[in-house]
């Protein structure tokens, strides 16, 4: 099978992440994988970014399958079970808008910059070495500094669930993934 271009995205999602943990403002690119996906859904009604243009979960397939770093066992039932999913899918809309409130806060002038990065929604790690200045506002910073934690959790809890079932099992239950989904059915006239 002949290789294309978007099947390198993988080097795209990789290449993010690096640039985040030299320079915060960098996780601003970012946010082309949280409205690309919704875009082509709402357009096209199908999941088209998930099949096809998706960096990360290239990138889970590159590691758990070429790599082998992977046990390639099925997902438990209960991850793929809607419950779980749109469970998932709401905690983390909380964590990101939190993650909205205390950048608002920092523009308001209520909050210092806060230079860490939060791993899975418990570990705050100092990431001060990754913010050097800029000309935009603190806020700017404080939004990169969130939404890298947003970025490098899930790509951990992907990496997790790669090691330990099938190297793309991260795509049933990623908030992303059930959003496109969402929509698809409903551009499709179905109940969710």
């Amino acid at each position: 099978m002949k290789k294309r271009w978007y099947d390198y995205l993988w080097i795209v999602s990789l290449l993010y992440l690096l640039l985040g943990f030299f320079n915060i403002l960098f996780t601003w690119l970012g946010l082309l994988c949280f409205f690309l996906p919704l875009i082509i859904s709402v357009a096209t009604g199908t999941k088209g970014y998930c099949n096809r243009y998706c960096g990360r979960g290239q990138l889970f397939g590159v590691l758990g399958g070429r790599f082998g770093l992977s046990r390639k066992k099925d997902i438990p039932g209960w991850m793929k079970h809607k419950a779980f999913r749109y469970g998932f899918l709401i905690f983390f809309l909380v964590m990101f808008l939190l993650m909205l409130w205390n950048t608002y806060l920092v523009f308001a002038g209520a909050q210092d910059l806060q230079q860490v990065v939060t791993l899975l929604w418990t570990f705050r790690l100092p990431w001060h070495w990754a913010y050097h200045g800029t000309l935009f506002h603190l806020g700017a910073a404080q939004f990169a500094f969130g939404f890298y934690g947003v970025m490098l959790t899930s790509t951990v809890l992907g990496l997790i669930t790669m090691m330990l079932f099938k190297p793309r099992s991260w795509c049933v239950y990623c908030p992303m993934g059930t959003m496109t989904q969402l929509i698809c059915k409903a551009k499709a006239g179905k109940q969710p």
